[in-house]
């Protein structure tokens, strides 16, 4: 059984930090930040936390969708930048957007995120003949988990929401979830109530970076070498599963990490860069919005037609990594 998008939203902040912006606060210029990222501008989401910017992007997916909000079973929220411990943000955005009928709960597979709850959205369809759609969010507040005295990654993400309307259907579908934890210190940011000394005085391995608390840690040079490996892997595991083919590909929708990432990615693969949607010049690094906002926008402007083959292939934190290949 494979899945439908029935319908797409996105959602951005007004609010845009430019390359040029970080001079300000730190040693870089736009030149240097442009070639080694391809990143121009980033959304920045300023007051409006996680869940308001996910409702704006999920109402515009029941719109475009043409359903009932009620009708939706599940909402699904992909963040690792949640407003609250708890509540969820898929329980706020099930109420802000009256999805009155539907269940909710939120995933943390971090830039993964959007790949791993659609899958998990086929699987619910699969197994319950009685839920009709699923709604799937993905939004993040990166900007408040930055260290911006490191001009490394302060510099390499953004702010934003996507989300999708989505049903069973008989179209082709193909998906590969993985993770790999042995990586998980290599890119994290600790919890707020979670002291890095306090760690350090118990009587367990913490190889954590004991860095500012909750600010976000990268070890940039190693989370390369692992994504340049993981996106065309997450390719391989799904296409391998349905004997497709990256010639049988219309568009790879990637994680939109790093423009070298992908440039990589796609020579590993093979497959022409012509095929690859990028869109990081004008979002930055979303984390598991950036997936989702670059397939969304596509569609509107009317890159991406119905009955395409679509790759959607991502990595992040954890170390986890999927792909999900399906038709439009």
């Amino acid at each position: 059984m494979g899945i439908s998008i029935l319908g797409m939203g996105r959602y951005v902040p007004e609010q845009v930090l430019k390359n040029d912006d970080f001079t300000r606060f730190i040693e870089t210029n736009d030149e240097w930040i442009r070639t080694r990222t391809g990143i121009t501008e980033r959304p920045m989401a300023g007051w409006e936390p996680t869940w308001y910017m996910g409702k704006q992007a999920a109402l515009r997916a029941v719109e475009a969708a043409g359903i009932d909000p009620a009708e939706i079973g599940l909402v699904i929220s992909c963040t690792a930048t949640s407003d609250f411990h708890t509540p969820s943000m898929a329980s706020v955005i099930q109420h802000e957007i009256g999805a009155v009928s539907a269940a909710a709960f939120d995933m943390n597979a971090a830039c993964s995120g959007f790949v791993y709850a659609a899958d998990t959205a086929r699987r619910f369809l699969e197994t319950d003949d009685g839920l009709k759609y699923v709604l799937v969010v993905a939004n993040e507040a990166l900007s408040r988990f930055l260290d911006f005295t490191d001009r490394s990654s302060c510099i390499l993400f953004g702010d934003g929401a996507a989300a999708a309307v989505l049903e069973k259907s008989d179209k082709l579908y193909s998906s590969a979830l993985c993770s790999d934890g042995s990586g998980a210190s290599l890119l994290c940011a600790r919890a707020l109530s979670v002291a890095p000394e306090v760690a350090q005085d118990k009587d367990f391995d913490d190889p954590f970076p004991k860095a500012p608390l909750h600010k976000l840690q990268q070890n940039g040079k190693e989370v390369y070498k692992f994504a340049v490996q993981a996106l065309p892997r997450s390719f391989e595991l799904a296409a391998g599963k349905i004997n497709i083919t990256k010639d049988d590909i219309d568009w790879f929708v990637p994680h939109q990490a790093n423009i070298r990432i992908i440039e990589t990615a796609a020579k590993k693969l093979g497959a022409p860069m012509e095929k690859f949607i990028v869109t990081l010049d004008h979002y930055g690094n979303t984390s598991s919005a950036s997936i989702p906002l670059a397939l969304c926008e596509s569609i509107e402007k009317g890159i991406i037609k119905r009955g395409q083959k679509l790759a959607l292939i991502g990595f992040g934190a954890g170390l986890t990594y999927g792909g999900i290949i399906l038709e439009y």
